[in-house]
């Protein structure tokens, strides 16, 4: 599958970022629109997925303290790589910050995916927008 990968801010691709998010959390996973809207869009680091048409097909942002979010695969492109490609990505972007580490907050479902990147869960279970999550962290 051929896609690629873009390095950006919430001023230069809202529109296409946004378009992601609604599709997959909104409409998809019923989260209220209003939580999935924050103020930290504005400081964090987006990444942007298009395919050879450069049609939005992913995306994922890390927020200045390395709490890494927003990870969105439209479904059709799920199992492609391109969640890895994002999560990678971010990962060298918060390298390059000299972070020590990151952490997300991963659905339950998606723990595996995480694990095999190298991320550990350092939390119990708790409810976020009504979908069960752990908090998990991985050193850089």
């Amino acid at each position: 599958m051929e896609y690629q990968l873009i390095n950006t801010t919430w001023k230069e691709d809202k529109d296409t970022l946004s378009k992601v998010r609604h599709i997959v959390f909104i409409n998809e996973q019923g989260v209220p629109e209003e939580l999935e809207w924050d103020e930290d869009d504005n400081t964090s680091i987006h990444i942007l997925v298009t395919d050879k048409h450069q049609t939005p097909i992913g995306t994922g942002r890390m927020k200045p303290n390395g709490h890494i979010g927003r990870m969105a695969v439209i479904k059709k492109y799920r199992k492609s790589g391109i969640g890895t490609a994002i999560l990678k990505e971010l990962l060298k972007s918060a390298a390059t910050q000299n972070l020590k580490h990151v952490y997300l907050h991963s659905q339950i479902t998606a723990i595996p995916f995480y694990e095999k990147l190298g991320f550990k869960i350092s939390s119990e279970e708790f409810m976020d927008a009504g979908i069960p999550h752990k908090t998990m962290q991985r050193t850089l």
